[in-house]
């Protein structure tokens, strides 16, 4: 939800806030748009994931009714539940960036408050990184997304071929230039259709794969956050007192070893 434009605070996104109504609807309105490109495009079906927070927050009385919705958390594939279920491709609406993204709004990595920063096999990584790894996994790719500028260029260093759509230009983390609903609903539908036509035409991005053993280095925001993830098998401790090493076999034992650590937190 962070990526959607008009989005530049938390109160817009915080489910015990005002602002939260109004752009929960303007999300719900990207991922149709998002829905319509697809379908426009020549996809047979599309089902959405709500990705933000405890996963209950689009409106699917709003929703394209031509997609199913994958609704609440904890699920066992988090933002991209349903790829292990013979999906064609992954599309990405209202992304943002990670963890100490300069010139990023709202930029995190999984949590605000808890984790600082992340790493695959050595790489800093954030949340788009991360779920295009689980993707790959399942030799799905990730060819389209929309945020702000900064998860733009993030999502193109993971994925060069990727199709991407800014609706919006950070001015700083709480601020940025914002493109309205009547200019981004294009934009995202446009982009999604051209992202589908490259796929069906054998022209889209590959998988992006994660050979194993996996790493996930995660550094926490305190000490005690580390000591309760290192309760668990295959989390090791690092120099530094907030740091956790994850080893895994493959990259969905490393991402479920990862949800579970932070969990404690």
């Amino acid at each position: 939800m962070e990526g959607i434009s008009g989005v530049v605070d938390w109160a817009q996104v915080d489910r015990k806030e005002s602002e939260y109504s109004r752009f929960v609807q303007i999300m719900t309105a990207e991922v149709n748009a998002a829905v319509s490109g697809a379908f426009e495009a020549g996809a047979s079906q599309v089902a959405v994931v709500d990705g933000h927070d405890t996963a209950r927050n689009i409106r699917i009385e709003s929703l394209d009714p031509r997609a199913s919705l994958h609704y609440g958390r904890p699920s066992p594939l988090a933002n991209v539940q349903g790829v292990d279920q013979g999906v064609d491709a992954v599309v990405m609406v209202g992304y943002h960036a990670r963890s100490g993204a300069p010139n990023a709004v709202l930029s995190h990595t999984w949590t605000s408050t808890s984790v600082a920063d992340v790493w695959l096999n050595d790489r800093i990584v954030g949340e788009m990184g991360i779920a295009a790894a689980v993707c790959g996994h399942f030799g799905v790719p990730v060819i389209f997304l929309s945020g702000d500028q900064a998860i733009c260029s993030e999502a193109a260093d993971w994925v060069p071929e990727i199709e991407t759509v800014a609706v919006k230009k950070a001015a700083g983390r709480y601020a940025a230039e914002c493109l309205p609903p009547a200019v981004t609903h294009p934009l995202i539908q446009r982009g999604v259709k051209t992202a589908v036509e490259r796929l069906i035409a054998g022209k889209g991005p590959r998988p992006f794969k994660t050979p194993g053993p996996v790493r996930l280095t995660v550094r926490f925001a305190t000490p005690l956050f580390a000591e309760k993830a290192l309760l668990l098998p295959q989390i090791t401790p690092m120099p530094d007192g907030r740091m956790v090493l994850i080893e895994a076999s493959d990259m969905l034992t490393a991402f479920h070893l990862f949800l579970a650590a932070i969990s404690f937190s």
